[in-house]
């Protein structure tokens, strides 16, 4: 059971975390969970490359160490980094010290201060933890891309009915959603992009203005 549209309800309930970037300007800001993968994110790259487009990918510390070269190909593309903890732990069934030290060792592979917890499932303890030295980024789109009962045609209309400006888009590059992102991503790309709309990455600059 997931929500494709995080609730406000929800958002105000864990206002430490980062849920979008709000802006007065067609920004959005797509972002890719679980990678590098050796063809997939590849394919993802050069995708937004075709738009001029920028994303965020968070990505897996195992899969960092695995696939190095794909790894510094999205650093060298400009997008933004975060990680996703080192073994795509779920917090809500790891011990807190196991969690925290999984969660700093992807951190330091990535070399980033933004970090989304694997499923969106972290323990207020762990993300208080956590938190004194990452920001924790979540979303308020998930394009369903990894769920099997969800086609193409579903993933991208749960996008494009979802999002405003200063939404955070949540992607897959993982060889599970594959199938279903290699058809929605192009189709998203040029959907916003015959609108205007500019796709960032996040950095922590762009969040300096949340605090």
């Amino acid at each position: 059971m997931y929500l494709t549209k995080t609730p406000n309800f929800i958002r105000k309930s864990f206002p430490n975390f980062i849920w979008n970037v709000p802006s007065n300007h067609k920004d959005i800001y797509l972002t890719f969970d679980d990678g590098p993968i050796a063809e997939v994110t590849p394919f993802v790259l050069n995708a937004l490359e075709s738009y001029e487009a920028k994303a965020t990918f968070f990505c897996v510390g195992e899969n960092i160490e695995s696939n190095p070269e794909i790894f510094e190909k999205i650093k060298s593309d400009g997008h933004g980094i975060g990680s996703h903890s080192h073994n795509h732990l779920s917090g809500w069934t790891t011990d807190n010290m196991k969690y925290v030290s999984n969660v700093k060792k992807a951190a330091d592979l990535s070399d980033s201060i933004l970090f989304r917890p694997p499923y969106g499932r972290i323990k207020p303890s762990q993300a208080k933890t956590i938190g004194k030295d990452l920001k924790i980024i979540m979303w308020d789109v998930l394009s369903g891309d990894f769920d099997p009962q969800v086609d193409a045609e579903k993933c991208y209309q749960n996008v494009i009915q979802n999002t405003i400006p200063g939404s955070i888009i949540v992607f897959h590059d993982s060889q599970k959603s594959f199938s279903v992102l290699k058809e929605v991503l192009p189709r998203v790309l040029e959907y916003y992009s015959s609108r205007g709309f500019n796709f960032c990455s996040i950095t922590p600059e762009c969040l300096t203005s949340l605090n």
